[in-house]
This record gives structure tokens, sequence and C-alpha cells, in this order.
């Protein structure tokens, strides 16, 4: 019976939200999509990874409610709804239509919103969301491919998205602790609001909101709100939460991620003089056989120490592809090509494996036929490395961490395999 179920949008946000909870004192297991299968650890918490955040809101109310269904057979005294830390999300959804299908589904009335992260630079301030000391919309988020997020405004953001009303509770009442909160969130009840945008500028403030969820049924939230919640449980901080096999095997890094802090890591990994290969997704369309000479190239190279293959590109020539083969079909092609690659590379004897990208780590535990995740110790804010069994491994498994774009040092790509060791 476990504590905690929680529903993830995509494969990297359910790590995110996983590592949160390990470091919190949580025993944690991420599902790749609804299991289907018996959980091969006795845990406190189970993360459904979904990758719904990019499809159509109905699919994504679908499989959501089906992960809902369940966690509650697995007696999950609390369901958290996790998203990313930059909220993006277009106006037909999906954060807001998912979160009152799940509402509706539980039978409950209120809850909450907040995607702050402050240890990854995410800060909500009066409703609006910032990234660093800028607001979203003006780091690189309102250049994003699939999700641009042109508006820092959350409450207007998902009000656009929902059918019942939106509200606020602010930094001054969140700093007053849990009576406050308490207090507003029944004001904000009386008044007709569904669910309200939270303020959190420091993770004292999250700490803070912490108590105030005990008894809500549904907390939906980026990863930050995890911290706080284990207490709730009765759970404090502890290293075994985070063990992990005995690492082995060779190296490699795929990424497919083209946000700016990803671009950022990709140049220092070639800074550094590590043999790194850009593709090209105009080959991919023209037929070029783009994975058979990416793991040619790779294979006399892995003995050697860690690899890069990637997409990564700027914003103006991601749009340049974009504008010749269609957004859809250029994200899906490139998604497939990493995977395969992925799948190459554990096949040619790689059992740690980072993954950057949302998109791309979705399609590449399916690539690899991962069903189950252990969360294991933290490398960067966010991102923890994980251990899982896969066909292509048989029983000494692969060590894998999946990177959202955003999070992570400059340095993240080599950082990882020294924090691994």
């Amino acid at each position: 019976m476990i504590q905690l179920g929680c529903i993830a949008d995509d494969f990297t946000g359910a790590t995110d939200l996983a590592n949160n909870l390990v470091r919190s004192g949580m025993r944690v297991v991420q599902t790749i999509g609804v299991p289907v299968e018996p959980l091969a650890a006795d845990v406190d918490a189970v993360v459904v990874a979904l990758k719904s955040r990019t499809v159509a809101a109905a699919d994504a109310i679908a499989q959501s409610l089906a992960a809902l269904t369940w966690l509650q057979a697995q007696g999950a005294k609390q369901i958290y709804f996790k998203y990313c830390s930059t909220f993006d999300s277009t106006a037909a959804g999906n954060i807001g239509p998912v979160t009152e299908a799940l509402m509706v589904a539980m039978g409950t009335a209120f809850t909450i919103a907040t995607p702050a992260f402050p240890d990854n630079h995410r800060t909500v301030f009066k409703g609006y969301l910032f990234a660093g000391d800028g607001l979203l919309n003006e780091g690189g988020m309102q250049n994003h491919p699939l999700t641009p997020m042109t508006d820092p405004n959350l409450v207007r953001v998902l009000q656009a998205q929902c059918k019942g009303r939106v509200g606020l509770i602010d930094y001054r009442t969140v700093a007053l602790g849990e009576q406050a909160i308490r207090s507003r969130i029944a004001q904000l009840r009386d008044q007709g609001v569904g669910i309200a945008i939270v303020d959190a500028i420091s993770n004292d403030d999250l700490i803070r909101l912490g108590p105030a969820l005990k008894d809500m049924p549904l907390v939906t939230a980026g990863s930050g709100v995890a911290i706080g919640l284990p207490m709730n449980f009765g759970l404090a901080p502890n290293v075994s939460a985070s063990q992990l096999p005995v690492t082995s095997g060779l190296k490699a890094v795929v990424s497919g991620s083209c946000s700016v802090a990803t671009n950022a890591q990709v140049a220092a990994f070639k800074r550094a003089g590590y043999p790194a290969l850009g593709l090209d997704p105009l080959q991919m369309a023209n037929g070029a056989n783009v994975v058979e000479q990416a793991l040619a190239w790779a294979t006399p190279l892995l003995p050697k120490g860690p690899v890069l293959v990637y997409s990564t590109d700027e914003p103006a020539a991601v749009k340049a592809v974009q504008a010749q083969l269609g957004v859809e079909k250029a994200g899906a092609m490139v998604e497939h090509c990493i995977a395969a690659i992925a799948q190459g590379l554990v096949q040619l004897g790689v059992r740690q494996l980072v993954v950057a990208g949302g998109e791309t780590s979705g399609a590449c535990v399916q690539a690899l036929g991962i069903s189950q995740m252990q969360i294991g110790p933290q490398i960067d804010p966010g991102v923890p490395w994980c251990h899982a069994h896969s066909p292509l491994t048989g029983a000494e498994g692969l060590h894998l961490t999946l990177k959202s774009g955003n999070f992570g040092r400059e340095s993240f790509f080599s950082h990882a395999f020294d924090a691994l060791a």
C-alpha cells in the first residue's frame, strides 16, 4: 500500500519529481506508463510517467485517469499531478484539462497549482513565473518548438485552459505558514475558486506549504512541492532511500533537447574534448541511414570514454527545419532516430546512459523496453541517476538519467558520470 501516487506528464518530469521525493526520505519507483506487472520493490511512492505533455488534451486526460485508477487501487492516500517547472502548455491544454478531469474523478472541488522549483531557479511571485532573475517568457521558453510560453502570468495561462475559476495564494500568505494558507484556501473556495496558483520564492515557502496540503486529495505542481510532502507521512531524509546497484559498462549521452541549457551543455562537452556527433534532420528526412552511421562512429570511441550523439540546435535552425518538414513530423522523426541510436548503444555495451530532453527520454525508454526504474542519488537539482532492467541488458540492468532540457549545470554531461562513479 503506497502513501503517495504521482502522475507525471513526461518522463524527465517524472524523475525530477521522484528525485525530490527520494531526497526527502521516500523510497520511490517510477513506472513507464500505467503498470501491467507488479512493482519491483516495496516503496512509499510510485510515479507513473506518461508521455502526455504535448498530446491532444483528450488523450492526456484518458491516460491520466487510467493512471489515477491504478494508483488508487494500490491504496495511494494522496495523488500528485506533476507538470514541468516551466508550466509550458498551449491554450488548449494540457495542465488545466487534466487537473479538472482528475478533480471530477476524485470528487474534490479544490486544488493548488505551482510549478515553483527554487533549486532550479523557478520561482512564482504574485502569480508570475520567473526563470532565474527574469520572467519565463524572456529566457528562451518563448521559443520552445512545441509549447512556447509567451505569458508568464500563471493565473491567466491556467484560466484560459480551465472551465472553473482560477485564483492566487500570494507570497504574503505563504510566508505566514500553514494556518494562513488554510484560511486563504477556505476563502477562495467560498468565492467559487477551484484551483489556486501558489507563490513560492524559496524552499522555505514550499516547506511551509507542505503541512497545509496534508488533507488535500489532489495536489498539482512541478517537482518543488515534493520536498514538503514526505513529512506529512512521517518520513525524513535517509541515505538508504537512494541506493542503487554498483555501476558497470560503457558510457554515452544522447540529446534531443533544443533548450538554451542543453545547447550550452553540448558545447561544454565538446570544449572538454569529448567526442560528439551532431545529427542533421534533413539528412534523416532524405533517407540517410543516420542510425547506422552514428553507431559506426561510436563503436571505436566508446571504450575510451563517454560519447555524445545530439540533434540539439539553436532556435533559428530548429525553425528552419520545422518550416521544411512540419513541427510534428520533425519532432517525431528526431525522437525516433535518437531512440534507435540509444537502443544500438546499449546493444554495444553502454550501461551508463544520459538522455537529454523530455520527449526524447520518452522515446528512448520505450525503445529500450523499460517499464520500471528505481530512483537513486541526485546529480543536479531535479535530475537523479536511476537503475532499470531492459531486455537488452540481461540481469545487470542499466544506469540511466533522464534530464529535462532546461535542467543541469553547464558541465552536466561529464559531471553525471563522475557523480555516478
